[in-house]
Formats: structure tokens, C-alpha cells, sequence
């Protein structure tokens, strides 16, 4: 299993600027991925955790070279996952060009949570989610603000690489400069219904 991670992807990313045409992605390893609620530590080599909350699609087939107008049927449930971003080391690996895995995959970088099928979705065009900290949101958006759709991620990934049954996609997450501590609580919700809930240690 991997995790296929959008980066930005909606209005106030550099795509929605015109920088950037096309998704940009970037992978994590199975070991990034923290479930059951279980609670995040920060890890030693990073003192600023940026939790980056996305929309996930869990892919149900394998593909290849995917048309846009075919990429529904390859995902049959939606959930919510956090890119834990270690914010400082990132910005050293872009001032270097060097590459981002040691600030975006490191391990349980990745909390998911529950997943719903897609059939339950009114529509996926326009699924609102947030994220809130200590009972405080500090990020929320919807999936009509996406620069990239799902569709389109589908059909851009899959030219270069192949997805399979149980691979996850980050669609991509708002802008956010909250970071988080010790001792905070994480909640992220579809619409009203929770889907993701965390301590950090």
C-alpha cells in the first residue's frame, strides 16, 4: 500500500496562481500511516508540525493510464487523512532542492480515520471538511475549491505510476500556518460527522 499525496491544490496554492499546471505529488510509505485514533509524537528532528488536512479516496482496483471520464470507479470510499508536515525541515529541503520525504514520511506521519462509501455522498463535487484544534477550527474547505479534481488526479498519477486496491490519495489541503504542540487535541470532520480524532504527544 502507499499514500499518493497532492500537494496544495486549492485557491491559494501556487497552482491557483498559475505556477503550477498540472497536480504535483509526492508518496509516503506505509509505515507514515497512524490509525485507530492513536495519538501523534513529535518527532525529535522537527520543532514545527503543520497538519495538513485532506480528503482521501481509498482506491478499490487496479489501474493504469486511467481516463479521466472512467476514474470513478476506481475509489469506492472517501475519508479525511492529516499530512503532518514538519514545516521547518521542509522549507531546508526546498532552499536545497533536495527532496521532501524526511519532512512528509516520516513514520505515523499519516493519521486517517474512518472512511465513508462513496454511494453515501450526495456529491462529491462539493464535500466539505474541517480541522480543529482544541475545539477551535483552524482550516476548513470543500472539494468544489479544488484546482485539481479527483479525476484529474486520477488520470495524472496513473501515467506514471500504477495504483492499486487498498492505495490511498491525499487530494490535496488548504492553506495553513497553525501548527501544533504537545498536549493538543485534534478533531477533523465531513461536513458535521467526525472522522478524525487525535492527541498529540
Amino acid at each position: 500500500m502507499k499514500i499518493i499525496c497532492i500537494e496544495g491544490n486549492y485557491s491559494s496554492s501556487e497552482s491557483a496562481l498559475g505556477l503550477i499546471t498540472e497536480p504535483v505529488f509526492f508518496l509516503k510509505p506505509e509505515s507514515s500511516v497512524l490509525r485507530n485514533s492513536l495519538p501523534f509524537f513529535i518527532p525529535d528532528h522537527t520543532q514545527q508540525i503543520i497538519p495538513r488536512c485532506n480528503i482521501v479516496l481509498k482506491i478499490c482496483r487496479l489501474g493504469k493510464n486511467i481516463r479521466k471520464k472512467f476514474s470513478n470507479i476506481y475509489y469506492d470510499e472517501i475519508g479525511i487523512g492529516i499530512d503532518m508536515e514538519a514545516a521547518d525541515l521542509l522549507e531546508k529541503c526546498k532552499a536545497a532542492s533536495l527532496p521532501w520525504e524526511s519532512a512528509k514520511a516520516y513514520d505515523n506521519s499519516s493519521p486517517i480515520g474512518n472512511f465513508i462509501p462513496v454511494k453515501e455522498i450526495k456529491d462529491i463535487g462539493n464535500i466539505p471538511f474541517s480541522i480543529f484544534k482544541n475545539n477551535l477550527c483552524i482550516a476548513s474547505e470543500n472539494t468544489s475549491k479544488l484546482i485539481h479534481d479527483f479525476g484529474d488526479i486520477i488520470e495524472h498519477v496513473t501515467k506514471f505510476m500504477t495504483i492499486k486496491t487498498g492505495d490511498l490519495i491525499f487530494t490535496g489541503s488548504p492553506p495553513l500556518k497553525e501548527t501544533v504542540r504537545i498536549n493538543d487535541h485534534i478533531d477533523c470532520f465531513i461536513g458535521d460527522k467526525k472522522m478524525l480524532s487525535f492527541n498529540v504527544k
